[in-house]
């Protein structure tokens, strides 16, 4: 028996929402619908161009980050691999972790106090609920092999990587190991691409994630096509079998497609009036992987990931509150 559901690697970032318009986001030079690194010069140039701008609360984030919160939101175990630096935010996301019943590597008290931030991101959020990031790694860009826990992995379902990470040498390095030791105790690994530009920037690294033994693929259309080199879907999708044993693909308005082995399952999207897509596809991965770590089919489980999306993004903010996700799994689950 396995103690986790989903042990989770990634970066750790702290998640501060901008409502601005088209012409803001502009003028600032920031491109829309992507997620953009940026250096300290540019993030104190950001907050200078923001500072008369509306935003939310401040959470715990990162796209692994938020998938493993649903996880155990859904009532599922689940432990993190991170790296934050002995500072505010730090300590911040820490505590957000235990809030949310994460375990991690790190306690207050081991945490490394260096000259690096602990990282975050600035997600700017249109009136057509698009969402553009620009992140700061700060120490997450160190996150190596160090932070690896094999004992966890060992008493997981599933190893959970987050794509984000080839854009660091010694998070790339990290993935591949954390697949390593999977595969090492029988603990199943699934990736999600992240971003169409680490599938665009980053083809050569991903490629070696998934060319390591991936199986189960998470990612949209865009950054399938980006991958593959196909332009319709059932082209994608064919191209996608072999190389993993099972995938998702997300497709916004039109719902998304599972293939769980054997057939192609297509997942009718919910009609709603989107304000902010942040989190969209991270609440999806998470809700996924809590169905099939609990007993449920791909198609139970897409079917959950669906809702969830659907109702996040009708809200701002990266997540559900747990009374909401409870709400969610109810009505998939017990109707």
């Amino acid at each position: 028996m396995k103690n986790y559901d989903v042990y989770g690697i990634g970066n750790a970032l702290c998640d501060i929402e901008y409502q601005v318009t088209d012409q803001i986001l502009s003028s600032a030079g920031v491109d829309k619908g992507l997620m953009t690194l940026i250096d300290d010069q540019r993030l104190e140039e950001l907050y200078r161009v923001l500072e008369n701008q509306k935003h939310h609360n401040i959470i715990c984030g990162g796209s692994a980050a938020n998938s493993i919160i649903a996880v155990s939101q859904l009532g599922g175990n689940a432990y993190y691999s991170c790296k934050v630096n002995k500072d505010e935010q730090g300590e911040f996301y820490l505590d957000n972790l235990q809030e949310n019943r994460i375990d991690t590597y790190y306690s207050k008290q081991t945490l490394p106090a260096t000259d690096q931030k602990t990282g975050r991101c600035l997600v700017l959020i249109t009136p057509d609920a698009e969402r553009s990031m620009n992140t700061y790694l700060g120490i997450t860009s160190t996150l190596s092999e160090a932070e690896l826990d094999e004992e966890a992995i060992k008493q997981s379902k599933y190893v959970y990587i987050e794509g984000y990470l080839v854009a660091s040498p010694t998070g790339h390095a990290a993935a591949l190991k954390a697949i390593e030791i999977a595969k090492k105790y029988d603990t199943k690994v699934a990736l999600t691409f992240s971003d169409p530009n680490m599938t665009n920037f980053f083809k050569k690294e991903m490629n070696m994630l998934v060319d390591a033994g991936i199986d189960l693929l998470f990612c949209n259309f865009q950054e399938a096509q980006d991958f593959t080199g196909a332009e319709d879907l059932n082209s994608i999708r064919e191209e996608l079998k072999s190389k993993t044993k099972q995938f998702a693909i997300t497709l916004g308005r039109n719902g998304s497609m599972v293939y769980d082995g054997e057939i192609f399952i297509d997942i009718e999207p919910h009609q709603v009036e989107a304000i902010d897509s942040n989190g969209a596809g991270d609440i999806f991965a998470g809700c996924f992987l809590y169905g099939l770590t609990n007993g449920h089919t791909p198609a139970g489980s897409a079917q959950l990931a669906s809702y969830a999306s659907s109702k996040l993004v009708t809200q701002f903010g990266p997540r559900l509150s747990q009374p909401q996700m409870a709400d969610v799994k109810n009505k998939i689950f017990t109707n």
